[in-house]
């Protein structure tokens, strides 16, 4: 006679990008294993690919390479809230002081904040303007581990990875269509107007971030702030 089988409940999330709806369930100890080796690894690659395993194995019919890279980690905090608890008590350390400092943190506070002055949708001229998308795991695979984030050339390659189309009048002109030499082409005829719009679309991008007041010893009262990430690994 075979073991009974444990029924796992279902949730539901939005999706913050695409307002889309998905059921999920919690993970369980099999993709506790898993991201628990990954961690030990303390390889940034063997994490991505633990966190990928785990959002496959939880929900149905999503391409987590194709999301964005602020929903999945909306998407991984919502599945840690409800696989191991929605409240956490950690210890920081205060940066000045170095006094630890005890916190208890409720996940369900930590959303996705946007900013009201971005916009995907960037004018390049009168009549035309560039279609941005957000950077998924599938882009970020277009750097390599040695790249420097804050190296030009590397930012640039990204930047052009995140282009979806161009739209003139009527017309649509989506960047797959089209080399990797075209692009360039088009890219380095914008304006430096156009390229601090599009600085200004990364830097404005919704981001999962938590803040939290908290009082030192001496009354001095300061924030812990964490985004990203690293708000799963808290």
């Amino acid at each position: 006679m075979a073991l009974p089988k444990i029924n796992q409940p279902l949730f539901s999330l939005t999706i913050p990008s695409t307002k889309a709806k998905i059921k999920y369930r919690p993970f369980t100890v099999k993709e506790e294993k898993i991201l628990l080796i990954a961690q030990e690894s303390g390889d940034s690659d063997q994490t991505v690919l633990a966190i990928k395993q785990i959002i496959n194995n939880c929900i149905e019919d999503i391409n987590v390479e194709e999301l964005a890279t602020f929903d999945l980690e909306y998407i991984m905090l919502q599945l840690r809230a409800k696989s191991v608890s929605d409240v956490i008590e950690i210890k920081i350390t205060d940066p000045d002081t170095k006094e630890e400092i005890d916190l208890s943190i409720d996940l369900n506070t930590i959303q996705i904040k946007e900013n009201k002055d971005h916009d995907p949708f960037i004018k390049i001229q009168d009549d035309m303007v560039l279609h941005m998308t957000y950077p998924t795991l599938l882009m970020m695979n277009i750097i390599d581990e040695s790249d420097d984030m804050t190296d030009p050339k590397v930012l640039f390659k990204l930047m052009i990875s995140c282009m979806k189309e161009v739209i003139q009048g009527d017309d649509v002109y989506p960047f797959k269509d089209f080399s990797h030499g075209e692009i360039e082409e088009f890219v380095n005829s914008m304006s430096m107007g156009n390229m601090n719009d599009i600085k200004m679309f990364f830097e404005t991008m919704p981001v999962l971030k938590y803040e939290k007041e908290y009082t030192r010893k001496d009354g001095t009262k300061k924030t812990f702030v964490v985004q990203g990430m690293d708000t799963f690994f808290l």
